[in-house]
């Protein structure tokens, strides 16, 4: 009788654990961090980028002679 007893602890344990990591798993999907974060999504603002001079305002390109 003590071994059924205690395998049936086992079980619960083991379906605890396995539900915990499902419960994970999800959290993880719902958010992903940066590096996860897929390829072609838009990082920095067309205005980012003006300010740090890698794409040209238009006001740039009317001071140039």
């Amino acid at each position: 009788m003590a071994r059924s007893k205690r395998m049936s602890v086992q079980k619960r344990l083991r379906e605890r654990k396995k539900a915990e990591k499902a419960e994970l798993k999800r959290a993880t999907q719902r958010r992903p961090t940066d590096a996860e974060r897929p390829a072609g999504t838009q990082v920095a603002a067309r205005a980012d980028l003006e300010a740090y001079g890698v794409v040209q305002t238009f006001s740039d390109t009317r001071n140039e002679p």
